[in-house]
């Protein structure tokens, strides 16, 4: 019998990075991606964001690989919200995304970081943490 446990912190942004994740759409929205990616066998074990990006940590399968994941969650989710008319613009994300393993050991306080997102980014642009991070870990 298989096993394998493979834990992805996957980030992505609102096409242009627009702060269209309003707070009176996110929980409905992020129950949303939760629910459909259990659906379509993705577990998602924390989703969480702000209003122009998005943190997801999910656990592949043996079977499943970022890509397509990815692929299935934002493009149901930005049907999603165009189809409910939750916003007053068509939207849509960035076709890029940040995906990185994460230890087992290090989970919990990756837990932690994404559920506070609204509190973090009070103190922290997207943009800053991200030319942060890149520096941080010699990213071009």
């Amino acid at each position: 019998m298989s096993y394998t446990k493979i834990w992805v912190h996957c980030v992505w942004t609102t096409k242009y990075r627009e702060p269209l994740l309003i707070k009176k759409v996110r929980e409905k929205f992020f129950t949303h991606i939760k629910e459909n990616a259990a659906d379509k066998g993705i577990y998602i074990d924390i989703v969480n964001g702000y209003t122009d990006h998005v943190h997801c940590l999910i656990s592949l399968k043996r079977k499943q690989n970022i890509a397509d994941c990815l692929q299935l969650i934002k493009g149901e989710s930005s049907f999603w919200i165009n189809n409910n008319k939750l916003l007053n613009k068509k939207f849509k994300w960035q076709d890029d995304y940040f995906a990185v393993s994460v230890s087992q050991s290090q989970l919990n306080k990756l837990r932690d970081y994404i559920s506070n997102q609204e509190k973090h980014h009070q103190k922290k642009s997207f943009d800053h943490e991200y030319k942060e991070f890149m520096q941080k870990y010699g990213f071009k």
